[in-house]
């Protein structure tokens, strides 16, 4: 049902059951806010999204307000500004006074309005007592010097059903603190939802620079970069481009002016994570163990199996992540092919999710007791290493990955969506199946749902798949597992729109830019020749090549976990 009513004297249609800063938003009008994001409940803490309302006496939070037929809405006036500043010192009165120097990315909106309405930061910096930096996990800090007590944070975590954040009391402050009974298993989904800066992923910079600075030094170094397949339509926003807009070959260009040797695209690896994936399950259904296999290419995702739910690792799949695939094949194939020594190669990786530190210190992922992957940076890191270097991303030649690793298909690029690791599979899977391909479009596990499930036709078999977005949603398979004890393959992706809403996009992300991003990826698919990852000239060079028995098989792209 449809509602009229007057915004600023501007007169809008509008679905009826909307809040006022819901309608204002999609009709371009700002109204300043912190605490609201479309993922999370309501709570209209921060008070910053005062509007006026004809009728009523005292300004309203148009967070929480329901809209109606016939309302008529003023968002400024002196009297709201003069709230909202007050509101901000309010805010501001629990900051340190480093805050003015804390963002370099788009993470917190403190700074922004503070310069809007003239708040003077370091007047508001009188302690009653020392907050804490909280290490999280060896990826992510949490200053709470910073927090706002909006609780983004805690709903955000226990969203995600780990409850890693709680409310604690002290001395008659409320704070968020670490609950050491619930292990963190690294998504970022807190930084994500955090309007205030409180969260950041440790960053690699300054091994990067040490890096850079050791191949400039060291003639015989080599530093290598990979970037996943959602960079290229997530990394744009950080310059002012709109979601979903491909940089695949000016992210390679940009890498190669900062001095980087040689650059593949991850979308390469994940090919080869496909090919293992789909024999993988295709043994597993003959041989009728342990089904549904469940995807293992998010590492939040293993974690949180590994530590919540051990009972379920038989069901993970064994094959490793695009990145360490990829790793490791630069390590060993690459550099037998190239004759440079593995211990002299840097391989950094450019990913959208701060778990991907994490996954490369796990110690059974190593190979010939190297690490496939050294450093890992996030989509904000990259775009602040481009701007630190005033490298104008957006404006650059396209380049294209460099040889004997550089090919790539449409079933790669995928990856980055949820849902897209399932569709992959299944297109190699059928050609596995049948001997020849047929199906291209598996549309049915594609979009933003919650839990998607699917019969798939695989010419010799029929085949029962779902696909989680999300750990709220994996939650629901968990639980109920005997209901899903006859399907054959789960994809869950940790992260809300799976890695293209990971912990290190650009900020905000909702589900309408998740949309974008997810779109702008399989526009790329569609307009690739190769799409199928098991036609991929790389990987059947390699095949032939390199990876010719079980045992070199399973020592690059297979691997364990922890129990």
């Amino acid at each position: 049902m449809k509602i009229s009513l007057t915004i600023n004297g501007q007169k809008i249609k509008a679905e009826a059951g909307q809040t006022i800063l819901e309608i204002a938003q999609q009709n371009n009008i700002d109204i300043p806010s912190l605490c609201y994001h479309p993922d999370l409940s309501v709570k209209a803490t921060c008070r910053l999204c005062l509007v006026d309302i004809k009728g009523i006496k005292t300004p309203q939070t148009a967070c929480s307000t329901i809209a109606v037929d016939g309302m008529e809405i003023t968002t400024e006036s002196p009297e709201l500004t003069q709230l909202r500043k007050t509101n901000l010192e309010l805010i501001f009165s629990q900051h340190q006074e480093e805050c003015a120097d804390c963002v370099w990315d788009r993470k917190c909106g403190l700074l922004n309005l503070a310069k809007k309405y003239k708040v003077e930061i370091t007047r508001f910096t009188d302690r009653k007592k020392d907050f804490p930096v909280y290490d999280f996990s060896p990826v992510l800090q949490f200053d709470s010097s910073k927090c706002i007590d909006c609780r983004n944070c805690v709903e955000a975590c226990e969203r995600q059903q780990v409850g890693h954040l709680k409310i604690t009391s002290n001395n008659d402050f409320q704070e968020i603190a670490p609950n050491d009974d619930n292990p963190c298993i690294y998504c970022g989904q807190c930084l994500m939802h955090c309007p205030a800066g409180c969260f950041e992923a440790e960053s690699e910079f300054e091994g990067i620079e040490s890096a850079f600075a050791e191949a400039m030094a060291d003639k015989d170094k080599t530093i290598v970069f990979q970037f996943a397949p959602s960079i290229r339509a997530s990394i744009g926003e950080e310059f002012g481009l709109a979601p979903g807009v491909d940089l695949t070959g000016q992210i390679i260009a940009g890498l190669k002016q900062l001095g980087v040797n040689y650059v593949f695209d991850t979308s390469c690896g994940a090919d080869f994570t496909t090919y293992t994936e789909a024999t993988e399950g295709l043994f597993r259904i003959q041989q009728n163990k342990a089904l549904p296999m469940l995807s293992s290419c998010c590492p939040s995702w293993v974690r949180f199996i590994e530590v919540y739910w051990p009972q379920f690792i038989p069901h993970l799949a064994t094959t490793r992540s695009p990145q360490v695939i990829l790793g490791g094949l630069i390590k060993t194939y690459w550099a037998r092919q190239k004759n440079i020594a593995p211990e002299n190669i840097i391989v950094v990786s450019i990913m959208p999710c701060i778990a991907k530190k994490y996954e490369i210190s796990r110690e059974e992922l190593k190979i010939n007791s190297l690490a496939p992957v050294d450093y890992v940076l996030t989509t904000r890191e990259l775009a602040r290493l481009f701007k630190k270097h005033q490298i104008d991303l957006p404006n650059l030649i396209a380049e294209s990955p460099d040889e004997l690793l550089g090919d790539y298909s449409g079933a790669g690029v995928i990856y980055g969506a949820s849902g897209g690791v399932m569709e992959s599979t299944l297109r190699t899977a059928y050609f596995l199946a049948n001997g020849k391909n047929k199906k291209i479009d598996f549309t049915k596990v594609r979009g933003q749902q919650g839990l998607k499930t699917a019969v798939v036709d695989l010419g010799k078999m029929k085949v029962k798949v779902a696909v989680a977005n999300g750990l709220e949603n994996a939650i629901e398979i968990l639980r109920n597992f005997e209901k899903f004890k006859d399907f054959t393959c789960i994809e869950v992706m940790a992260c809300p729109g799976g890695c293209i809403g990971g912990g290190g996009q650009p900020m905000p992300s909702t589900p309408e830019i998740r949309q974008a991003r997810a779109n702008g990826l399989y526009q790329i698919d569609k307009n690739k020749k190769l799409r199928l990852a098991h036609e991929n000239p790389t990987l059947k060079k390699v095949y032939q090549e390199f990876l010719t028995n079980e045992e070199i098989i399973k020592k690059i792209c297979h691997t364990s976990y922890k129990n």
